[in-house]
């Protein structure tokens, strides 16, 4: 599959929000479901009205494609849709389309780069969550998101074809200097960013939201100047940045607000549905 080239400087001047849409592509965490990870009967219905105006819906995610399966199907998606921050398109049975793993030298940076007192690091690998210390609060968390069980190991230094790497840490200031270490160490090498607040991401260079949006209209065949995006962190800006209309959830930071064409609630006041019903129905 070919990868289009990478998405827009941010000083570029956004163009004007496309007046006619044929795919909406959600981010899920913080966008499509709660806080406690449920799509609400408004998001369901949302999705439906969408697919009765004849709109394509699809997902994209930081998460593994295992844990979107019983989301995917729950909302009815037959497109392919996209894990991993982009890095593991599938299809909506989950058959793999394009898959991007961090090289050996990428891999061998990020460890050294995440390796501070009080980041945990996992990582996610042919299909599996490993982590090093089962310990974690945070682990339970994420178990909850996924709906599987991590797998313990006793380090992460020789795995092979990763698929993402996690700095995990409550600590912003500690996470924000794991996040200035690897975006130097790995320039070129990865993509880096954050796709929760306590959740430092990295994969593969082209593993990031706006490679996703280009490979995932290339296959559904819907022109990306007529694509919609919604999101809530920083990892989803560089979707925004490609896409021809760009939502940005209220609980978002401002800095990623300022780089949306709109912005609706959060997603604790039905800000996905009222999205749908505000600026992408009436564009259908």
């Amino acid at each position: 599959m070919t990868i289009d080239p990478p998405v827009p400087d941010a000083t570029q001047k956004r163009r004007a929000p496309s007046q006619r849409i044929e795919l909406l592509i959600s981010d899920v965490d913080g966008t499509l479901v709660t806080p406690d990870k449920t799509v609400t009967p408004a998001a369901k219905a949302a999705v439906d009205q969408l697919r009765a105006a004849g709109l394509h819906f699809t997902v994209v995610s930081s998460r593994p494609p295992r844990a979107l399966l019983s989301l995917v199907k729950a909302l009815g998606v037959v497109e392919p849709f996209a894990g991993f921050n982009g890095g593991s398109v599938v299809s909506a049975s989950g058959e793999p389309i394009q898959t991007l793993h961090l090289s050996p030298e990428a891999a061998r940076r990020a460890l050294a780069a995440l390796r501070l007192p009080g980041v945990d690091i996992w990582a996610y690998c042919g299909g599996d969550w490993l982590i090093c210390d089962p310990a974690n609060p945070e682990v339970a968390h994420e178990r909850h998101t996924l709906g599987f069980d991590p797998v313990t190991v006793p380090d992460l230094d020789h795995l092979v074809d990763i698929d993402k790497l996690v700095g995990v840490s409550m600590d912003s200031a500690l996470l924000d200097e794991a996040e200035r270490q690897a975006k130097a160490s790995l320039s070129g090498l990865a993509t880096v960013d954050r796709s929760q607040a306590a959740y430092l991401d990295i994969t593969h260079p082209d593993a990031n939201k706006g490679h996703a949006v280009h490979a995932l209209c290339g296959l559904i065949g819907a022109p990306i100047e007529q694509t919609a995006v919604i999101g809530d962190m920083t990892n989803d800006i560089r979707m925004f940045d490609v896409a021809g209309l760009a939502v940005a959830m209220g609980q978002a930071t401002d800095v990623v607000k300022g780089r949306a064409d709109f912005v609706t609630t959060a997603n604790t006041q039905e800000g996905f549905a009222q999205a749908v019903q505000r600026f992408i129905l009436p564009r259908a």
